[in-house]
């Protein structure tokens, strides 16, 4: 396993190297330069806060082509009755706030910390790192937040205070980019996205897509 140098921004390629269960480095720093390095190279953070930061890049990698997002029958009432509405980028702090926040089953605490928070805060104000708001009689209610490199959207985490509101966030999000984005990166398995048609690709694969993208 490589420890990564707090004074050089570099990762090992990860088209060559695979780590343990994808875990390919740790060590460094939380940067917005090295964070924004690791994405453009298919590399995210993924830790405890009290712990050495980890670096991975798995393999293979759990992805969604807009083209395949399935809408169950359920979630296409809720989105045609208008329950929610949606914003972009209308309160960045809050949703990713609520994404450190929130409890989620079989989880004790956050891989969110303080210092990565602020660091996408960061690349926020720099235009790379856009959220998605979805509310309800005017109070946030469920979102998502993550880092565009070209077409590719790299997704980072979402919440929800209510039933299927992430989910409508999600949809309403890939329903109204999809000729605009290729893929959608959600980094690690769920059956959360599973089930709106997210699949496992090779991390070769992804890693084209991605750098053709940066190429760009």
């Amino acid at each position: 396993m490589i420890r990564l140098d707090p004074n050089e921004i570099s990762f090992p390629n990860p088209l060559h190297y695979d780590g343990h269960e994808g875990m390919i480095a740790f060590g460094g720093d939380l940067s917005v330069e090295r964070i924004w390095f690791a994405y453009q190279n298919g590399i995210f953070p993924w830790f405890n806060p009290d712990e050495e930061i980890l670096w991975w890049c798995p393999d293979p990698r759990f992805v969604l082509f807009p083209d395949e997002l399935k809408i169950s029958k359920s979630m296409k009432k809720i989105l045609k009755n208008e329950i929610f509405t949606f914003t972009e980028n209308k309160n960045f702090k809050a949703v990713i706030k609520n994404c450190q926040e929130i409890n989620r089953k079989g989880q004790d605490g956050t891989w969110l910390s303080d210092e990565l928070m602020e660091s996408f805060i960061t690349l926020h104000k720099f235009g790379f790192a856009k959220s998605i708001e979805v509310w309800q009689n005017e109070e946030l209610v469920g979102g998502f937040y993550g880092l565009q490199i070209g077409k590719v959207f790299c997704g980072e985490s979402m919440f929800a205070k209510v039933s299927n509101a992430s989910k409508a966030g999600f949809i309403h999000f890939v329903q109204t980019y999809k000729n605009e984005l290729e893929i959608i990166d959600c980094q690690s398995h769920t059956e959360h996205l599973e089930s709106l048609g997210a699949r496992m690709i090779p991390k070769k694969e992804f890693l084209k897509t991605l750098h053709n993208n940066n190429e760009r």
